[in-house]
């Protein structure tokens, strides 16, 4: 098995997190996002997407972090409590999943993300909506009064709402208004190290990148606006 996947991207990192917890070995196979490696025809084979990460298993290639999560637990641990097999259990994480991906990720992503590796500004209206999706978020964890996102048991969709909100702990936001999330994310670190320390490598890697933005001058990406370098 491998996992083509960066070292900071928070979808790479929650794939990561899941093949530790489920103890399946695999080999990293780094992509260098600066080089544009993802955006290759040869990378295309594999992700006509061209997005990180990618996971092959003799042969099946399968993108879309989600989608990998799911199928490392049903493919190696179909019984295992961080998928579980009741309905309505599962429905929830699969909500967290979709939550994540659809709603929470998205706006993370855009305040936190696009402006360290692209030219984009974090404007008011970005952090109004990021503001939103942690509400919404922060309202979920108290309905459900659960010590984890789905529950009381570690699941899969743990991974990458933990791996989003490492973003903000990277460029020092503060998740004062949203006391019940901080209090979840806190229990992740201290319940979980070793899954903790795997986050916690890229969150260093995205701090840095907030002090010493890369130069990705040489990238040509389809949509996003790459920074120019600054005058010296």
């Amino acid at each position: 098995m491998k996992l083509y996947a960066v070292s900071d991207g928070p979808p790479s990192l929650s794939v990561r997190m899941a093949l530790e917890a489920l103890k399946i070995p695999y080999d990293h196979v780094s992509v260098d996002y600066g080089k544009s490696e993802h955006l290759t025809e040869e990378y295309a084979k594999m992700n006509p997407q061209r997005e990180i990460p990618v996971l092959e298993d003799d042969g099946f290639f399968l993108s879309e972090s989600n989608a990998i999560l799911q199928y490392l637990c049903e493919r190696y641990a179909p019984t295992s409590a961080l998928y579980p097999q009741d309905a309505k259990e599962r429905a929830v994480v699969n909500h967290r999943l979709c939550f994540n991906l659809a709603f929470l990720y998205p706006q993370i992503s855009a305040y936190v993300m696009a402006p360290i590796f692209f030219d984009y500004q974090r404007t008011e209206i970005g952090l109004k909506k990021l503001n939103l999706a942690l509400g919404a978020f922060e309202t979920y964890l108290e309905r459900t009064g659960t010590k984890y996102v789905a529950g009381n048991a570690l699941t899969i969709a743990d991974f990458p709402l933990v791996t989003s909100v490492m973003c903000l702990e990277a460029i020092g936001f503060k998740l004062g208004n949203f006391p019940t999330v901080r209090k979840w994310y806190d229990g992740f670190k201290q319940a979980h190290p070793s899954l903790w320390a795997i986050a916690a490598k890229g969150m260093e890697e995205i701090a840095e990148f907030e002090k010493n933005p890369p130069d990705l001058t040489g990238m040509v990406h389809p949509f996003h606006p790459i920074r120019k370098p600054a005058d010296k």
